[in-house]
């Protein structure tokens, strides 16, 4: 037998009950990975990371990452519809901004971790 394997056979039913009544639902489970995946994208991440820093506009950001507008724009309404990120609109210029404190987190704890 493997090292890394059980040398037991039959799981603990009490336990298994009990974690299995505390799982997330299904539609929780796919709203969740359906995140990570929008965040998988090298450019929305460091589209995220940016935006974490600063509010910065579409043409600001395709400047910071070498990418034509249209392509951050693309890039930006994926993460509009992921509610990642919104906007406000100054005069002529749309500012974009992490929609909410928990994609900030989430940025955070990401780089936190890969930095250890």
């Amino acid at each position: 037998m493997k090292e890394d394997a059980c040398d037991i056979e039959e799981p603990d039913e009490e336990t298994v009950n009990e974690i299995k009544s505390k799982m997330l639902e299904e539609g929780t489970i796919l709203k969740i990975t359906d995140g990570f995946k929008t965040i998988s994208d090298p450019t929305r991440l460091k589209i995220l990371y940016a935006l974490s820093l600063k509010d910065l506009c579409v043409c600001d950001l395709a400047s910071l990452l070498g990418m034509s507008q249209s392509a951050i724009s693309h890039q930006l309404r994926v993460l509009r519809d992921k509610n990642m990120v919104s906007f406000k609109k100054e005069g002529k210029m749309a500012r974009y901004y992490i929609a909410d404190d928990h994609v900030m987190n989430f940025i955070k704890m990401g780089v936190e971790h890969a930095q250890e």
